[in-house]
């Protein structure tokens, strides 16, 4: 694999040695070994990469910071009879270590905290081991608010470029919410989402700093920011034609198939938004903002509070206060709407679910007027993302798809037959046939709009 620049192996519980061919690829630039269980000697091939990308794993050495230097062979089994005798005085050791432990204590709280180098300040998991502690606070001036290019209910984004021309975005915990448990359990619950998962269209983490004194995440910058902006702003909703609108949907149908479905335990993002989803320089779409995210329990009722976007919540959670994957598939048909309107579908949303939702209003009527109408190719795509749409907001979850059946059907390529735009209704899409399939509902969608 002499073109591969990416490779994260971290956290898999890896044993051995590393093999040094690993290390050669000329075009890696990226490569995270760190917290498995790995031994022996760090080969010379890696000792272009830093620390950061074998922390984790306390028995290896070599010639990196950070790591003992390696024994000569025949003294290894030396420290094996070392360790064997060792064993003996644990109990004696760990009197000792208490001792210590609280020498040191009152030593730290004397201490200015700034003062703990970068490891034990700041942990990189995703990222090539060159950001540090000191970087981050350099390139934003000590997180100054000429860097600032959003602030939220608890939080604010910067934009920082780092000494090796990386640029980032930084989303730091503001420091009276980071004294809450609330926000302070919502920040660790990010990171331990997107520790677990890895898709494209998913937003990247790179690193965070979990500290009393300063809480952030570092993420992958994202030019265009929000779709909610974009979509706000005539001039860039313009940029957003209708053929990069139907790649964002799929995008983001792919990224939550994803997460409903082929990570090792189902999780659900409960805020999918046009908030949350940000696009990169080239308008392509990623799903961010798993504060709020779930692991669902096969074992227990999985009851939960009330969170998620105004206008996006799946009308269920009112009553029953229960998450299921269903609830992302509901806030996925709004925000596949909304991309199609270029505004929210609130009013639409209304009024279709009431007895006096109007009969006779046309799909194209729907569509954002500040685009031309799209071309008959792209025009039946238009049509399929609309169905799918409908179908997502179905009021019974249970004929509601699932998002691997609707990623699924992004990716056959089959286009159901249709009639010009302005001859398909709104009542057809919300009455199209559905039909259920095991313990999920899929829609039939094929020759029903003729």
């Amino acid at each position: 694999m002499n073109n591969l620049s990416e490779l994260y192996l971290n956290n898999n519980e890896l044993t051995g040695e590393i093999p040094f061919e690993l290390g050669y690829p000329q075009h890696l630039e990226i490569l995270n070994l760190s917290y498995n269980s790995l031994h022996g000697r760090i080969p010379n091939g890696y000792l272009k990469f830093s620390s950061y990308t074998f922390m984790g794993n306390k028995d290896l050495c070599g010639d990196i910071k950070g790591f003992p230097p390696c024994l000569p062979h025949n003294n290894r089994s030396i420290v094996h009879q070392i360790k064997f005798l060792v064993l003996g005085f644990l109990p004696v050791l760990a009197i000792l270590g208490c001792v210590f432990h609280f020498q040191n204590r009152v030593k730290k709280t004397k201490s200015n905290p700034m003062e703990t180098k970068n490891g034990d300040l700041f942990s990189i998991w995703n990222y090539d081991g060159k950001i540090v502690y000191e970087d981050i606070i350099e390139a934003t001036k000590d997180f100054d608010i000429r860097y600032c290019i959003g602030t939220g209910g608890y939080v604010s984004v910067y934009k920082a470029q780092l000494p090796n021309g990386k640029v980032v975005a930084l989303k730091k915990l503001h420091r009276l919410e980071a004294e809450d448990p609330t926000f302070d359990k919502s920040f660790k619950n990010e990171i331990k989402m997107l520790t677990e998962i890895r898709h494209r269209n998913i937003i990247k983490l790179y690193g965070y700093c979990l500290h009393k004194i300063c809480m952030f995440l570092v993420y992958e910058y994202m030019k265009m920011g929000s779709l909610f902006s974009i979509l706000s702003n005539d001039d860039e909703a313009m940029q957003l034609d209708w053929m990069k609108r139907m790649i964002a949907v799929k995008s983001i149908a792919h990224a939550l198939s994803y997460i409903h479905h082929e990570c090792g335990q189902v999780i659900v993002h409960r805020d999918i938004s046009s908030n949350n989803i940000l696009l990169n320089s080239e308008l392509e779409a990623f799903v961010s903002d798993f504060g709020t995210a779930r692991l669902l329990d096969p074992n227990s009722s999985n009851q939960t509070l009330l969170v998620g976007t105004y206008g996006y919540i799946t009308p269920e959670l009112a009553y029953t206060m229960i998450v299921t994957e269903k609830c992302d598939v509901y806030s996925f048909g709004v925000l596949a709407l909304e991309i199609l309107m270029g505004t929210h579908p609130g009013e639409l949303l209304t009024s279709l679910s009431s007895s006096s939702s109007p009969q006779n209003m046309m799909l194209n009527e729907i569509l954002d007027q500040r685009l031309p109408p799209p071309n008959r190719l792209v025009a039946r795509d238009v049509f399929f993302v609309a169905t799918i749409a409908f179908a997502c907001l179905r009021a019974k979850p249970k004929f509601r798809p699932t998002m691997k059946w609707v990623s699924q059907e992004f990716l056959s390529h089959k286009k159901p037959k249709m009639n010009p735009l302005h001859a398909v209704s709104l009542w057809q899409l919300r009455n199209q046939e559905t039909y259920a399939v095991g313990e999920s509902a899929c829609c039939s969608i094929e020759n029903h709009i003729v």
